[in-house]
């Protein structure tokens, strides 16, 4: 088995190589966490508590408000949410109930919501009263027959509450909302629907629980269909893989959104798992999460790698205590070396890169939390979860060290798109899900990801990574982030173009760059023009968005 699977020696003495997942509603994560620790912290906003019977009883209410409704098992429900105590209740209430989630960014505009709604074909939606009248413009366009409106205000404690209108509507913002013909307020709901248990049984390898969209970083954005089993069995795998985790101990710094399956599955159903204490964070603001850590003594902090390169290079880091922090699983984009080294020096945790994708619930690899990892790799596969590197062309096992398409096979891999059989055929084969991501593994059964087949330059015949190039950027000490990409070059057909931030007071010439990378590249893989910019595109997980780089490149060209 070992020779197969290298990656199997590796394993810490504590992990097993494979377990048997609970084949239950996802939502049972929550109902038996409640039961054993009812009075344990559940979840912390803003300066407000909720206890873990209280969050379960206000799931129970919505799970009963939406049948109320009419809202059927099987039926999508959209939540968009920044993280809040209201998505949490949401997401579990519509999963009680049988519902379908569909998780949508609070950040999307109308053309882009009204594509995800009415793809996926959603009769509710719950949203913020400052998003309503945005959702409101899109229903018409959509089978969306019911919008419930929450507010930031429902859960904050006295006198924020009370505040908090008062200071939206200096800021500009419009809070008015027209309750009745199919317009519901969340705390009335709530209110006015039964506390009864509810908790439907499912098919859980069959049923879906999520239809989560992919990112729409290379193109149209894809339904991905999730079962309760893929997303509890990742569960499973992730708290197998970070055991060091202690029962109704953990508190969980909650900045990766929720809506976003990384933020799904390794803070919120983590944290529930665990009967640990959510720290809701709406949005990534880094004097904020440096307060919080400092005064709430977060344990665990899964990130981005902007997130993390934010923290470091906060100007006034020295004055606070972030030592709390124990392990962080860093996804959604390369980790550069820098960034970890100088965060473990800071906190004194481990800081871990890891790999997944919507399409596996998310996470397949992570470097072991304690023992032997490798830096600059995506570590191992979790337990269950096999992983090899072929041939993109004939799909054949390349030689270990040598570069090819990673197709993954495991029980969180999706059942499918959503609608979309072709798509479907073409990633998923015989259970292999090919990722379009293009990877190495050494003879440790170490992997490391090169880049996305799609972001592949090829120069004058050349294949150039653009994470190569970034990791050397990455290097240079005025470079905040960078991000590498190939623009059409009449003579080489593409050509390599750098995008670079530079850390606040630090100068830097394009030739300056242009000759730190030619002493550490290749002459053909050095940028032939560098952009210095103030920011860099990015989703709402810190996934820079290349495509966008390049849209706009492409506007100036013409």
């Amino acid at each position: 088995m070992s020779s197969a699977k290298p990656w199997l020696r590796h394993y810490p003495s504590e992990v097993a190589p494979t377990y048997e997942y609970p084949k239950h509603n996802l939502a049972r994560i929550l109902v038996n966490t409640a039961k054993k620790y009812p009075d344990n912290s559940a979840l912390y906003f803003m300066g407000k508590t909720l206890r873990y019977k209280e969050l379960l009883e206000a799931s129970y209410r919505f799970a009963n408000g939406l049948k109320e409704m009419g809202i059927l098992p099987g039926e999508r429900v959209a939540i968009m949410l920044p993280n809040c105590p209201s998505a949490v209740i949401a997401y579990f209430g519509t999963l009680m109930m049988g519902g379908i989630v569909v998780q949508t960014s609070p950040l999307y505009m109308e053309r882009e919501l009204v594509h995800q709604l009415s793809d996926s074909g959603a009769k509710a939606i719950v949203t913020l009263d400052l998003l309503f009248e945005r959702v409101q413009k899109a229903k018409s366009k959509t089978q969306i027959e019911h919008i419930i409106v929450t507010s930031i205000k429902d859960y904050l404690p006295f006198p924020k509450n009370w505040l908090y209108p008062i200071k939206m509507k200096k800021d500009g913002a419009k809070l008015a909302v027209e309750y009745g013909d199919g317009v519901s307020n969340f705390k009335k709901l709530l209110g006015e629907s039964s506390a009864s248990p509810i908790c439907v049984e499912v098919d859980a390898e069959q049923d879906l629980a999520l239809l989560q969209y992919t990112g729409g970083t290379t193109g149209i954005s894809k339904g991905v269909m999730l079962t309760h089993f893929n997303m509890v069995a990742n569960t499973y795998q992730t708290r197998n893989w970070c055991y060091q985790g202690q029962f109704g101990e953990e508190r969980y710094l909650g900045a990766l959104p929720c809506f976003h399956v990384f933020g799904l599955t390794v803070l919120l159903n983590q944290a529930m798992l665990l009967a640990g204490m959510l720290i809701l964070i709406p949005k990534f603001d880094i004097d904020l999460i440096l307060t919080t850590i400092n005064k709430l003594r977060p344990t665990i902090f899964p990130g981005a790698p902007t997130m993390y390169v934010a923290l470091i290079n906060h100007k006034r880091i020295k004055d606070y205590d972030i030592s709390s922090i124990n392990v962080c699983v860093s996804g959604s984009a390369p980790l550069p070396l820098e960034v970890q080294e100088r965060f473990e020096e800071l906190t004194g945790g481990r800081l871990i890169e890891g790999y997944g994708l919507t399409e596996a619930s998310p996470v397949t690899h992570a470097n072991p939390v304690l023992g032997y990892r490798k830096i600059g790799t995506i570590g191992i596969p979790f337990p269950d979860t096999e992983a090899k590197v072929v041939n993109p062309d004939s799909g054949e096992e390349m030689p270990i060290g040598e570069i090819g398409e990673l197709i993954i096979r495991g029980p969180q891999v999706m059942k499918g798109y959503w609608n979309r059989e072709r798509e479907t055929s073409l990633t998923i084969k015989e259970g292999w899900l090919y990722t379009g991501d293009m990877a190495r593994m050494d003879d440790d059964g170490f992997f490391a990801i090169v880049d996305r087949k799609k972001d592949l330059i090829i120069a004058g015949g050349y294949n150039i990574y653009p994470r190569e190039i970034e990791e050397i950027l990455y290097e240079h000490p005025a470079v905040q982030e960078a991000a590498v990409a190939g623009i059409p070059d009449q003579y080489r057909g593409e050509t390599v173009k750098a995008f670079v931030v530079l850390k606040s007071g630090m100068t830097l010439t394009e030739k300056e760059l242009e000759l730190w990378c030619r002493e550490r590249l290749a002459a053909y893989k050095v940028p032939r023009r560098i952009e210095f910019r103030e920011s860099l595109p990015k989703t709402m997980v810190g996934k820079v968005l290349r495509r966008q780089l390049l849209e706009e490149e492409q506007k100036q060209s013409s």
